[in-house]
């Protein structure tokens, strides 16, 4: 069945001509290239790295950059680009997210001349991929306890560690790497460490039941050394956590992708799942949760234009980041698990794509900071107290 995007306040109309083409482009790539065999990926835990060319040169890997061979397109083009990965799947979305704003934008900022150059039109095209190192086994919500350390030698720097959870890691070609320099986390430094450098591997984790489309690996440090040349012109927890806000504003537009997904199925199936001598649409119940769907949508929506509106004058703040980020992906789980529930015990095949979605959203709901940690930046914006001391 054809899909139809949800567009109840008719938000089309505050998009530029300019935006619909690149959303209508993304939406036309899901359909055709990622929605016939993104389930079949999902099965067997693999991600579809045939798509990397294309996405590459369609322009999706860093959109909202400048130069260098990026599209330079606004914020809110590229949210919505990331709305219509994630209504394929979460793991497509989150190797463009990663991509173009953990690895490719701390280059284009943070970066030198040299490095821009030598990385960022490679992987604008996809011909490159990158990682981002910052998420360890003991040190996920507290980054500033990392224990990687980073060792001055002559010429450069040795690190040692290990990052978990790290999206692209096994596949990466370059991984951006946060470690300490010193004991705190003002001595925080990023570094590009290249893949086939002694010391370093990258093992893929398996047995997921979530993101299963998705590859995510550990990056292990056994003495690497890196050359002053590939050393980020940053240092203290700014460098990540800059990276990271990227991330969450593309986040908050995914999870519209997937709350759309989940609705369109749900209706669809409504309308024709036929009990009682009529179609279960027809009931209150299934009318009540199909209204609430629509009014949660509409909500997010109107939440990442607003964003990213803010974002294209240069006055958007962290905390309206987490705002958009928390609300949009906690009700995109919600509607996936009430998707589940109208399709019944169709809900949990293969079949349909609300069961993915749902498993997918249990990650998203926790990487780029937990529902819980935005709830804080939330709370110590509107009360002056920093709950996480």
């Amino acid at each position: 069945m054809a899909y139809h995007a949800l567009d109840f306040l008719s938000l089309d109309a505050e998009l530029s001509e300019d935006e619909r083409l690149v959303r209508d482009l993304a939406r036309s790539f899901v359909t055709d290239r990622v929605l016939p065999v993104i389930e079949q990926h999902f099965r067997a835990g693999t991600f579809p790295t045939e798509l990397i060319p294309a996405m590459g040169e369609l322009g999706f890997f860093g959109p909202n950059l400048e130069g260098y061979g990026c599209a330079g397109l606004g914020s809110v083009a590229y949210g919505l680009i990331m709305q219509e990965l994630e209504r394929g799947d979460s793991g497509v979305r989150s190797c463009a997210s990663v991509q173009g704003s953990l690895c490719m934008y701390p280059i284009w900022r943070f970066g030198t001349e040299e490095q821009k150059q030598r990385f960022l039109p490679d992987m604008a095209a996809g011909r490159k991929i990158g990682c981002f190192g910052l998420t360890e086994p003991d040190h996920g919500s507290d980054p500033g306890g990392m224990e990687t350390r980073a060792r001055r030698i002559d010429g450069g720097w040795v690190l040692n560690g290990t990052k978990r959870w790290i999206t692209n890691g096994t596949i990466a070609d370059v991984a951006i790497v946060w470690a300490k320099t010193g004991e705190d986390a003002r001595s925080i430094r990023g570094f590009l460490v290249e893949k086939g450098t002694p010391g370093f591997s990258a093992p893929e984790i398996e047995k997921k039941w979530s993101l299963r489309a998705s590859v995510t690996s550990d990056l292990i440090f056994d003495d690497v050394e890196v050359p002053d040349e590939n050393v980020l012109e940053v240092e203290g927890l700014r460098g990540p956590l800059s990276c990271l806000n990227q991330a969450r504003y593309g986040i908050a537009w995914g999870a519209v992708g997937a709350m759309q997904a989940c609705f369109d199925e749900a209706l669809q199936y409504a309308q024709h799942r036929t009990q009682f001598d009529k179609p279960i649409a027809g009931f209150q119940l299934t009318q009540a949760k199909l209204a609430d769907f629509a009014t949660e949508i509409s909500k997010a929506q109107l939440l990442a234009l607003r964003v990213g509106r803010l974002k294209e004058r240069g006055e958007a703040k962290p905390w309206h980041i987490s705002m958009a980020k928390r609300n949009n992906v906690y009700w995109a789980l919600e509607i996936a698990r009430a998707t589940r529930q109208i399709l019944g015990a169709s809900g949990i095949t293969h079949e349909y794509q609300c069961g993915r979605h749902m498993a997918n959203l249990e990650s998203v709901i926790t990487y780029e900071g937990t529902h819980e940690i935005h709830t804080l930046i939330l709370g110590k914006q509107l009360t002056g107290i920093d709950a996480f001391k």
